[in-house]
């Protein structure tokens, strides 16, 4: 007679894993799988607000350059692919746009706020 009752036993009349532990072993690694992008997602976006005079002299620049006279709201300093990046966001004309630059000045990128949003899935 068996002892273990969650245990199968196949025609050749040996035991098999208990279905309980197979069941919970598949359970923890689909989780884990799935969470998995979420923590790397996290990790690398890492967005901390910080101010103008905070920011390297050369990423101040080009953010005042290509902010002009338009309102800078908020800048956010973050990391992407394991490179530390600035965002400024400016109000031009009632629309939030994003510049970014890395720590050395250099001009990255510049989009429109609700629009990356948007592609996100963001409201």
């Amino acid at each position: 007679m068996c002892k273990n009752h969650n245990a199968i036993i196949n025609t050749g009349g040996l035991k098999v894993r208990p279905v309980k532990k197979t069941i919970a072993a598949i359970a923890i690694a689909v989780i884990g799988s799935l969470a998995c992008p979420v923590f790397l997602t996290a990790a690398e976006e890492n967005e901390e607000a910080v101010q103008m005079k905070d920011l390297p002299a050369a990423a101040q620049t080009t953010i005042k350059d290509k902010a002009g006279k338009n309102e800078i709201t908020r800048i956010e300093k973050k990391t992407e692919d394991g490179k530390t990046v600035y965002e400024a966001v400016v109000n031009k004309s009632g629309k939030e746009w994003s510049i970014e630059v890395d720590a050395n000045g250099k001009f990255l990128k510049q989009y429109q706020e609700s629009k990356e949003k948007e592609e996100k899935g963001e409201k």
